[in-house]
């Protein structure tokens, strides 16, 4: 049992037969983050590195430009304390909440519920310079490097990943979580305080790439996204747009280069 994993009494059928066992899966909650008094969002994600949620989605939608603009991300207090949380800016930033208000909650299956339009989530995010070496070595054995750290995945089979290399393939970080995209956010939140922006490394996602994802990406200056599974046709166009590097399918001892 992992912290992002809670048990459950389930009947297990096998060949014809039933069995009583304990199984584990995976915690989802809300979490809200505020402007001042203002709710922004509510996201669906598993408990655990909140702040760097907070953090990383500020950075990742644009509400921040650079991370010393944060001062904090801090509970509210109350009953439910934990599970919402103020946005809190330095001195001399000014910020409009009603610029980022979502206009309904997310989804742990869609980061972008509640944008109005492709153009309202379409944030600005300069070309991104290519990385100078990318050896497909490399790429083919991020999957193996990030799995071990993928605890509540090996207990529950049921949550997301993201991971984040240097260049020459070193494993820096990996956070899970329900949410594909709060996964993105926790971990380019994990390093935002002590590196920024996040260039010359690689973002490697458990599962497809969708435009959020790679949109993140973008934001955070991160050249290069790769994801076992599939991209979205957007994700290629904005991939190819800003000369970011999108792997898809990144599987044994092959991938797909969409751009």
């Amino acid at each position: 049992m992992t912290d992002g994993s809670i048990p459950v009494d389930i009947t297990r059928v096998r060949a014809g037969t039933e069995e009583l066992v304990t199984d584990y899966v995976v915690r989802e909650s809300p979490i809200e983050f505020r402007i001042a008094d203002v709710p922004i969002a509510v996201l669906m994600r598993t408990p655990g590195n909140d702040e760097e949620l907070g953090l990383g989605f500020a950075l990742t939608e644009a509400i921040a430009i650079h991370p010393h603009e944060v001062a904090s991300i801090r509970p509210i207090e109350g009953d439910d304390q934990g599970d919402r949380y103020e946005i809190a800016f330095a001195d001399g930033v000014v910020v409009d909440p009603e610029q980022f208000r979502r206009n309904q909650y997310a989804s742990s299956s869609c980061g972008v519920c509640g944008k109005a339009s492709i153009d309202a989530v379409r944030l600005t995010a300069r070309p991104l310079a290519p990385m100078a070496s990318l050896h497909p070595g490399i790429i083919v054995g991020l999957p193996e490097k990030m799995r071990p750290s993928q605890e509540t995945f090996e207990a529950t089979g049921g949550l997301h990943a993201a991971a984040l290399f240097e260049a020459d393939g070193t494993h820096l970080i990996t956070r899970e979580d329900v949410g594909r995209h709060n996964a993105v956010d926790k971990a380019i939140g994990s390093l935002a305080r002590t590196r920024w922006p996040l260039s010359d490394l690689i973002l490697m996602v458990s599962g497809r790439v969708s435009f959020e994802i790679t949109q993140k990406a973008a934001v955070a200056g991160i050249p290069v996204v790769c994801g076992v599974s599939a991209p979205s046709s957007l994700a290629v166009e904005l991939a190819r747009e800003l000369g970011m590097t999108l792997i898809g399918f990144l599987r044994g001892e092959g991938y797909n280069r969409y751009a």
